[in-house]
């Protein structure tokens, strides 16, 4: 039985105020929760997971930012309540591909949003960069512990000096089917050491084995082989809208490097905060500060309320 997510304090997922199906380009099903107010003005935030994980991942940002924002996040293709899907189905095309029905079936016509991806949600958003969907509904990007290529050689999770060794080692643990089992403490030191930072609490800690460990094997698997020849560089050249960047110096699984690579290639580029000590789970090891750069950007990037009320009613009365 699959492990299940923490129900008591800030790492317990809240409970949506509405759930609801999106369906993908090639009719895949997705998960989409939506938190928070949704009256007319409401500043809209959307939040994509990374690999291995599901919307509980995000539960102490959604649980901050739902008090004053309209907060959907969805489950990625064979992670969470999304089920998985056929072998040719797991592509950086079917992440935007899946990206974008959710942005129209959670969003209001006209509605804009603060997009926030961590790991593989963060190349999500860099998949999507040339869309019109997706151009029309982003006002600002933040991008959690990511990169856009050489994942592999630059991973120190197994640390390797070569980088070639790293890149081949790297590729046969992400695409691996071996189960990972129950949530044990040689699991725990396991998942700590590969993708959370020295600091990491063992409520912290508790809470990523549980997500991870949850994930089915061969999306999983699918997805790690995706990420080992992922190339996304001209997609974040091309992700034309405002955006900033959070990552962990201690970061083994995307190490930093990566994220400064970010910098010289982002046409509108923020910044990078970097969070010392932090590993590669930073809405879980830092969520505070996760949650202070997307209110920033809020506040920033979207227009006033009064501003968002009417552009709302103008757009919904277009399509009536």
């Amino acid at each position: 039985m699959a492990p299940t997510p923490m129900t008591r304090g800030r790492y317990a997922p809240p409970v949506p105020r509405r759930e609801l199906t999106a369906t993908s380009a090639d009719g895949s099903r997705l998960h989409v929760e939506v938190h928070g107010p949704e009256t007319p003005g409401t500043p809209a935030v959307v939040l994509s997971h990374g690999w291995t994980c599901s919307t509980a991942f995000w539960a102490p940002v959604v649980r901050d930012l739902a008090a004053d924002h309209k907060v959907v996040l969805y489950d990625q293709r064979g992670h969470g309540r999304t089920p998985a899907v056929g072998p040719r189905g797991y592509s950086t095309t079917a992440l935007a591909d899946d990206l974008t029905a959710v942005l129209g079936a959670a969003l209001e016509p006209g509605e804009r949003a603060v997009l926030a991806g961590h790991s593989m949600g963060g190349m999500t958003m860099m998949a999507s960069a040339e869309r019109p969907e997706f151009r029309e509904r982003a006002a600002a990007v933040l991008l959690c512990s990511t990169g856009s290529a050489n994942l592999t050689a630059e991973s120190l999770v197994i640390p390797l000096r070569s980088p070639g060794g790293r890149r081949v080692a790297h590729q046969v643990v992400l695409g691996s089917r071996a189960p990972l089992g129950p949530v044990s403490a040689v699991a725990k030191r396991i998942l700590k050491y590969a993708t959370m930072g020295p600091a990491a609490t063992p409520e912290q800690v508790e809470a990523c084995a549980r997500i991870v460990h949850a994930c089915q094997v061969r999306p999983r698997a699918k997805w790690g082989k995706v990420l080992g020849g992922l190339d996304l560089t001209g997609g974040a050249a091309r992700l034309e809208v405002p955006t900033a960047v959070v990552a962990g110096t201690a970061d083994r699984l995307t190490p930093i490097v990566l994220s400064r690579r970010l910098a010289s290639v982002l046409p509108q580029f923020l910044g990078l905060t970097e969070l010392p000590g932090a590993g590669h789970m930073t809405p879980i090891e830092e969520p505070d500060a996760v949650i202070g750069r997307i209110r920033e950007l809020v506040r920033d990037h979207l227009p006033a309320r009064d501003d968002r009320v009417e552009a709302a009613t103008e757009a919904k009365e277009k399509t009536v």
